[in-house]
């Protein structure tokens, strides 16, 4: 299956969007990729929000027609990661898988924390770089359980089942020996990435130990379920947009997916500096 990106507006503007399109449709990388990209359900659909070594908080806007990609704002103002030394922006490409929902109503029994209401994150560890609204065919290798503002928000680990080294890699133990030093930067990176912006520590479950293949699939079908349940109309959507132009449930007038604007291959506008920053933090690890 192939998709292609729509690109609104300029990168690094509030105005920009990136909508996903199949066959030249828009679709919802919420709601219209199928999660698994084979019959077997080893393979799997990531939709990339954000590119290894970048800084723009990108992701899937839960709430707008489609859940086109958009660059997460706080009070107004674009947000980007800021750089912790010697970390460079995001060190994955970072996304989300589709058809997947952590639940805000469900409490787990081991994190004992409720979901954060966003499709489950991913971090893909191969060595291409990708670009947002790619998909990309994943294999599962674990999972990290970080507890954000008393949520509980899992970090897929994958890797592009193209990648020179995803034959070698199939659980977790097997990217220490491949990738020395990964696990502990990416365990690293969620704890410290929101320091400089002035808030604490991130927290984790499990005492930040990875999961291994096993747990992460099972967090998957939990949260594939859950997903069910949200576009199916047993759960409440609150702010969530359901619309997708492929499903037999919430889908959209054909009217109204005409009418995504045609896409713009803009530059991108000029950013601050100071995103390029280095913020040397203490007891970060070098």
């Amino acid at each position: 299956m192939s998709y292609t990106v729509r690109k609104i507006g300029q990168p690094y503007t509030l105005e920009h969007r990136v909508y996903i399109e199949k066959d030249g449709v828009p679709v919802s990388p919420f709601h219209d990729i199928p999660l698994y990209a084979n019959e077997e359900q080893t393979v799997l659909n990531m939709v990339v929000e954000i590119p290894r070594w970048t800084n723009a908080k990108q992701e899937i806007s839960k709430e707008e027609f489609l859940n086109p990609i958009k660059q997460d704002t706080k009070k107004g103002k674009l947000r980007f990661v800021r750089n912790c030394f010697p970390h460079k922006g995001y060190l994955w490409n970072y996304g989300a898988f589709p058809r997947t929902w952590e639940d805000p109503n469900s409490v787990h029994p081991e994190t004992k924390a409720k979901g954060d209401n966003d499709p489950l994150d991913v971090c893909e560890i191969g060595e291409l770089v990708g670009y947002p609204g790619q998909v990309k065919q994943v294999k599962v290798l674990g999972v990290m359980a970080l507890i954000d503002e008393e949520e509980t928000d899992w970090k897929i680990i994958v890797i592009d089942v193209n990648d020179p080294l995803a034959s070698k890699l199939n659980d977790i133990e097997d990217v220490e020996r491949h990738l020395p030093g990964l696990m502990r930067a990416t365990n690293e990176w969620f704890r410290i990435y929101k320091i400089p912006d002035g808030k604490p520590e991130n927290q984790f479950a499990f005492s930040g130990e990875c999961k291994n293949k096993k747990y992460a699939e099972e967090v998957i079908k939990e949260c594939s379920e859950a997903w069910e349940k949200l576009i199916t109309g047993k759960t409440s959507p609150g702010e969530i947009s359901l619309a997708n132009s492929q499903l037999e449930h919430n889908r959209a007038e054909q009217s109204q997916v005409a009418a995504v604007p045609r896409g713009e291959n803009l530059p991108p506008a000029p950013i601050d500096g100071s995103i390029d920053k280095w913020f040397f933090i203490s007891g970060a690890a070098v």
